[in-house]
């Protein structure tokens, strides 16, 4: 049984810093692309950030520049490095597991983690 399990979140000023993860059990991440998305209240979750099985990276247009993601297959883990946050990054932010990235992820979701951010 596939559980994704982010960590990682708090509460951060505009330009500071946050690092998360997900950390992925029953499952090896390495036979799948990986991406991080985030909610807002009252909004739709996006895709902000992917990573496929052979580590080519795609971002958001809004985070692009500001959030690296990167992936240990060996520690079943993918990682959102979150620099120069902005109060519109404020959101839960939840990874999953795709097989292919333009179709949606197959794994469930999990219980995210809350990044805020204030002005």
């Amino acid at each position: 049984q596939v559980q994704l399990v982010e960590s990682g979140g708090g509460e951060v000023q505009s330009g500071g810093s946050l690092r998360l993860s997900c950390v992925v059990s029953g499952t090896l991440i390495s036979i799948y692309h990986m991406g991080w998305y985030r909610q807002a209240p009252g909004k739709q979750r996006d895709l902000v950030a992917s990573i496929t099985t052979s580590g080519s990276t795609n971002y958001a247009d809004s985070v692009k520049g500001r959030f690296t993601i990167s992936r240990d297959n060996a520690k079943r883990t993918v990682y959102l490095q979150m620099n120069s946050l902005e109060p519109e990054d404020t959101a839960v932010y939840y990874c999953n597991v795709h097989l292919n990235l333009v179709r949606p992820p197959v794994g469930p979701w999990g219980q995210g983690t809350q990044v805020t951010v204030s002005s």
